[in-house]
C-alpha cells in the first residue's frame, strides 16, 4: 500500500493510466531483477519544478536508473543548483530604458538571492557589479522560485562563463561537456549523481538548443555523430526506456542508428554500430491524452503502421493531432503510455518500483502546487548547491596526466 499522499495521486489517475502505470512499474522491476538497465529521456521545465530531476538523481544513486538523456537547459539549471530564489524588478529602476532590447518581455531584471558569504566566494571567480547589486536590493520586486542559473544576476552570468571553462577542459580531454560539469556538480543533481556512479548523463541532439551558452558549449564539446552514437549505445544497453515531459523523441529513440523503425538501415549497411528497439519497453509519461489514442489506434486497427505503409499522413487517418514522437512509440509493441501529471506519476512510480525492489529512497518528489511540493522546492533551493568550480578543477588536475581517471561516460 502506498503512503499518503502518494496513494491519493495514484487513485486520482484515470483507470487506464493506473493500469498502464502498474505495467510500467512491473517492466522496470522485472528488468532490474534480471540485471537489466533502465534509461531515461528527460525534458526540462516541469521535470525541474516538480522535483523529478532530483528524484532521478536519487534513483541513479540507488541503482534503479542506469543512464539519462536530457536537455542542455536542464544541464544549465543543474549547474546553477536546480532551483533558485530570485528577485524580479523592473529594469527601469536600474537605469535601463523601458524599450531596452536586452530586457525580456515585461521589462524585468532578475537577481539571485544570495548570502554575503556566497557573494564573497563568487568574487574569486568573477568581477561583481556592486552598484547593480545594491540598487537591486533597494528597489521593490517580486520574489519567486524558478529554474536556477538562468537569467538572474549574478548566477546566470556565472553559469554562462563557467560553461566556457568546462568546454575547454572537455575538448582537451576528449570528454562530453556533461561529464566534466558533473565533476563539480552537487551529488543530488543528475549531473553529480552520474559523475559519482559512473552512469552516463548526455544531452540529446534535439535538446541542444537551450541554456544559452551552456547549450552551445554542450554542442561544441563533441561532434553530433559521436553524440548520436553514444546515445544509441545507451539505448542498446537499456531494457526499459522512460520518457518524461519531452518533445521530439522520435529523433532520439528513432535516431540515425536505430533499425527497428527503419532509419538505421544504411548506417548498419555501411558497417556502423546500430541498435534496435525490438523487444524493449518504451514508457512515456505525458499529459496529452492523444498519446493513448495513438497507441489504441495502432493496437486496435494498425492505423499508424498502415499510414506509413501507404505513405499517407497519419493525422488524417487517425483523426487526432499527431505529434512526431507518437509514430515509433505507437508502433512499438512494448510501448506503454502513462497519461498524467509527471508531478504525480513520478513519485508513485518511483515509490512502487523501489518498494518492489526492497530499496529505501532518501528523497521523494511531490507536485509543486501541494504543501509537500512547496516544502520540497524550498529544500532544493536551500540544499542543492551550484557547480563547485574548485572541485571541478581539482578533478581535472588530478586526472589530466592519468587517463584512467578520465574515462568516458560510456
Amino acid at each position: 500500500m502506498l503512503p499518503e499522499p502518494l496513494n491519493h495521486y495514484y487513485q486520482s489517475l484515470p483507470e487506464k493510466s493506473r493500469v498502464n502505470l502498474d505495467t510500467a512499474v512491473a517492466r522496470v522491476v522485472d528488468a532490474k531483477k534480471r540485471g537489466g538497465k533502465v534509461m531515461l529521456v528527460i525534458g526540462s521545465g516541469p521535470n525541474l519544478h516538480e522535483g523529478v530531476t532530483t528524484l532521478i538523481a536519487e534513483l541513479m544513486v540507488k541503482d534503479i536508473v542506469d543512464s539519462v538523456t536530457t536537455s542542455s537547459a536542464v544541464i544549465a539549471h543543474e549547474m546553477g543548483g536546480t532551483l533558485d530564489r530570485v528577485k524580479r524588478v523592473q529594469g527601469t529602476g536600474l537605469g535601463y530604458a523601458a524599450d531596452s532590447h536586452i530586457l525580456p518581455k515585461g521589462g524585468v531584471f532578475e537577481f539571485t538571492l544570495m548570502t554575503q558569504e556566497e557573494l564573497e566566494r563568487l568574487r574569486s571567480e568573477m568581477i561583481l557589479n556592486d552598484e547593480l547589486l545594491k540598487r537591486g536590493g533597494e528597489i521593490d520586486g517580486d520574489i519567486i522560485i524558478k529554474a536556477a542559473g538562468n537569467m538572474a544576476y549574478p548566477m546566470g552570468l556565472r553559469t554562462e562563463n563557467l560553461s566556457t571553462e568546462i568546454l575547454s577542459i572537455a575538448l582537451t580531454y576528449g570528454l562530453p561537456f556533461e561529464t566534466v560539469a558533473g565533476w563539480g556538480a552537487d551529488p543530488r543533481t543528475m549531473l553529480g549523481a552520474g559523475a559519482r556512479t559512473g552512469k552516463p548523463v548526455l544531452v540529446t541532439v534535439p535538446q541542444l538548443v537551450g541554456g544559452g551558452n551552456v547549450g552551445l558549449c554542450v554542442a561544441d564539446s563533441m561532434p553530433v555523430s559521436r553524440r548520436c552514437a553514444m546515445i544509441a549505445a545507451m539505448m542498446d544497453e537499456a531494457d526499459v526506456i522512460i520518457e518524461s515531459a519531452v518533445a521530439l523523441t522520435q529523433e532520439i529513440h528513432d535516431g540515425p542508428f536505430e533499425c527497428y523503425t527503419g532509419h538505421g538501415i544504411w548506417a548498419d549497411w555501411n558497417g556502423l554500430r546500430t541498435t534496435t528497439l525490438r523487444g524493449k519497453s518504451l514508457i512515456r509519461i505525458d499529459l496529452d491524452a492523444n498519446l493513448q489514442k495513438a497507441k489504441d489506434a495502432q493496437d486496435n486497427s494498425r492505423q499508424i503502421q498502415e499510414a506509413i505503409d501507404k505513405g499517407l499522413p497519419k493525422t488524417k487517418i487517425t483523426g487526432i493531432p499527431f505529434r512526431m514522437e507518437m509514430s515509433a512509440f505507437a508502433r512499438l509493441e512494448g510501448s506503454v503510455p502513462v497519461v498524467g501529471d509527471i508531478g504525480e506519476v513520478w513519485p508513485v512510480m518511483a515509490a512502487m518500483a523501489a518498494d518492489a525492489l526492497g530499496i529505501s529512497l532518501d528523497f521523494m518528489s511531490y507536485p509543486q502546487q501541494t504543501e509537500e511540493g512547496k516544502s520540497m522546492r524550498d529544500w532544493i533551493v536551500e540544499t542543492i548547491r551550484p557547480v563547485d568550480r574548485e572541485q571541478l578543477l581539482a578533478h581535472a588536475r588530478a586526472g589530466g596526466l592519468r587517463p584512467a581517471l578520465l574515462k568516458e561516460a560510456i
